[in-house]
């Protein structure tokens, strides 16, 4: 955590995704651009006459999926060569001409929705006959039909494909604030030595178990997004702007309301989330007592949150041992699972260290027909190492989905995305805890899933309140000001951590470091997906075989059913509370377990 961050050219080469496996010269790359402009002017060329014969609807969802086949390259190896160097003014033009050429596209093929819905059932069942090559965009076609009180005449389409660039406007700036352009401070550990903050080291520094560090790392943190308050503010009032803008367009009653329906999720399934931990404050305020008691303090402060409770025990894990860990711990999936793990080791499918302008975070993206790749900002800390296979995770669902299905079947929905990754993480907690060698390791392993358990069920969750709220406050014509907005994310951290927690006043701008709150409600799907993942997980490890056929049978359903029905395939049904209190009790039980270490 200490010294400067290597430039990119820095980089060992193996510790770099290998982008080449999409485009080996970039000349390829501006052919396959051209490419797909090309075949936008193809597709407006059906413009107005879908209807007139099946071989028309499929000659231009064919084309349209050529296209989005194409865009899923270009934009990916754009968008990944960006993130490896966010300050590269090269790869910053070459992802905003993918961006650019995606909306060109996007309008032109916009009256293909429009006028897939006015084809009548009769009509559509006969083309199916005619042409049964079809059959292989029934699912698409349907969910667009399920969607058609919300789709607008093709002039009106075309307008709203038209602002997709300027849409991301607010996102795009949250990125180059982040990433780029924001300088953080360097603060002082307790030897005297320089610790230089960035997005990446933040939460490891706060892991360390120098207090005074922790404290003046807190400070130093927050109070560099405090001076940008304002700036932050305006960017998420534009993201919720632009997204009363689409809701409104599409006749939804709210920018929830469009975002689940989007994804097929029944309203009731967020609402009941919110209930259950609601419900399950005790459990949560138990946890935040515990961690004060074992850290030994008079006061538990927000730089306290992700310290281990542990204080004489601490796991240090390098890239090698990490990937050696995730191999075990994963074993139970299988075989075929573990050959695909190693073989994005061996391939060079991760980008694992942190550089200079590098994007924060990380995550698991791709190109269809190639392979999935991997961002990490690997620092040796346990937590990498969590991260390390739950992106996996991400990356093996994307696997199996895409060589199972089409493109656009293989499109699983955000809603069961973070379900693969969570349940590589639970594997991986029981592994550990199971294979402890003393009771500190062990009660560190514990203090770990406890973390996990609140960041993810408890913390998610409350973004997501944050998101919900402020959302409604937009839509009512309430102002989203930086007071405004650090109000209401300063309240639900006082309420959600308890009265054992002192809600230092910086915390009131974390919202402002948070990517997710431009993802359209992305977030509470974490925390449904980690109530499946317990469960999963526990059916693997309790069933064995059968119960990994099950999980490997959802993994390879893409999108071809609605998202609660996929998970069902699995065991999980998200129509009851049932999944979300059994994985509360899991946590009550973690909790009680950790007590017990320390009677």
């Amino acid at each position: 955590m200490q010294g400067k961050l290597p430039k990119r050219n820095e980089v060992e080469k193996e510790l770099t995704w290998r982008l080449e496996d999409i485009y080996e010269n970039e000349d390829k790359w501006e052919a396959e651009v051209n490419e797909a402009l090309q075949i936008s002017e193809r597709i407006a060329k059906y413009n107005g006459k879908l209807s007139e014969n099946a071989k028309n609807l499929l000659d231009a969802l064919k084309l349209y999926e050529k296209a989005d086949l194409l865009s899923s390259r270009f934009y990916g190896y754009a968008h990944m060569r960006h993130d490896e160097d966010t300050a590269n003014s090269k790869y910053n033009g070459m992802n905003q001409r993918a961006i650019s050429v995606n909306v060109h596209i996007g309008e032109k093929a916009s009256f293909i929705e429009p006028e897939i819905l006015a084809i009548s059932d009769e009509l559509l069942s006969s083309f199916y006959k005619e042409e049964p090559e079809l059959k292989k965009y029934e699912n698409r076609i349907r969910e667009i039909r399920r969607l058609k009180y919300h789709i607008l005449s093709k002039e009106l389409e075309q307008l709203i494909a038209s602002t997709g660039e300027m849409g991301r406007t607010p996102y795009n700036g949250f990125n180059m604030l982040s990433d780029a352009d924001l300088k953080f401070p360097t603060v002082k550990d307790k030897d005297g030595n320089d610790v230089i903050l960035s997005n990446g080291r933040f939460v490891p520094v706060q892991m360390s178990k120098d207090r005074e560090l922790r404290k003046k790392a807190f400070e130093a943190f927050y109070g560099r997004y405090e001076e940008f308050k304002n700036t932050w503010a305006a960017l998420y009032d534009g993201e919720v702007k632009t997204r009363i803008f689409n809701s409104k367009a599409r006749k939804y009653n709210s920018n929830f309301e469009a975002a689940v329906d989007e994804n097929n999720v029944d309203p009731a399934v967020c609402d009941r989330l919110i209930d259950s931990i609601h419900n399950g404050f005790d459990k949560m305020h138990r946890y935040v007592a515990l961690r004060k008691k074992l850290l030994g303090v008079d006061e538990l402060h927000m730089y306290d949150v992700y310290v281990s409770m542990i204080n004489d025990f601490d796991m240090e894990v390098s890239y090698d041992e990490a990937k050696e860990l995730s191999l075990k711990a994963l074993a139970p999936l299988g075989d075929e699972y573990l050959r695909i793990v190693k073989e994005a080791y061996e391939n060079r499918w991760i980008d694992v260290v942190e550089n200079e302008g590098k994007r924060s975070g990380a995550y698991s993206s791709g190109a269809y027909g190639v392979h999935p790749y991997m961002l990490l900002n690997y620092n040796n800390t346990l937590e990498d190492v969590f991260t390390l296979v739950h992106e996996m995770g991400h990356s093996i669902h994307t696997w199996y989905s895409e060589h199972e299905q089409s493109l656009w079947n293989a499109d699983y929905k955000i809603f069961v995305a973070e379900v693969a990754s969570t349940t590589n993480e639970v594997l991986l907690y029981h592994y550990l805890k199971d294979n402890a060698k003393s009771k500190e390791e062990k009660a560190y392993i514990i203090n770990h899933f406890l973390e996990s358990f609140k960041s993810t069920m408890y913390r998610q969750t409350m973004f997501e309140e944050f998101e919900r709220k402020t959302n409604e406050m937009a839509e009512k014509g309430q102002p989203l000001t930086a007071e405004s907005l650090s109000d209401v994310y300063y309240n639900l951290n006082k309420e959600y951590f308890g009265e054992n927690m002192i809600s230092d006043p910086q915390i009131a701008y974390e919202w402002c470091r948070i990517p997710h709150f431009y993802y359209n409600f992305y977030v509470y799907q974490y925390a449904t997906s980690f109530a499946a993942s317990v469960s999963i997980a526990g059916k693997i490890l309790k069933e064995g075989n059968s119960a990994v056929e099950e999980y490997k049978s959802f993994l390879k359903s893409g999108c071809t059913q609605d998202p609660v029905s996929l998970l069902k395939i699995a065991g999980v049904d998200l129509t009851t509370a049932a999944p979300i209190e059994d994985a509360l009790k899991v946590f009550d039980e973690a909790i009680s377990e950790m007590e017990e270490l320390f009677k």
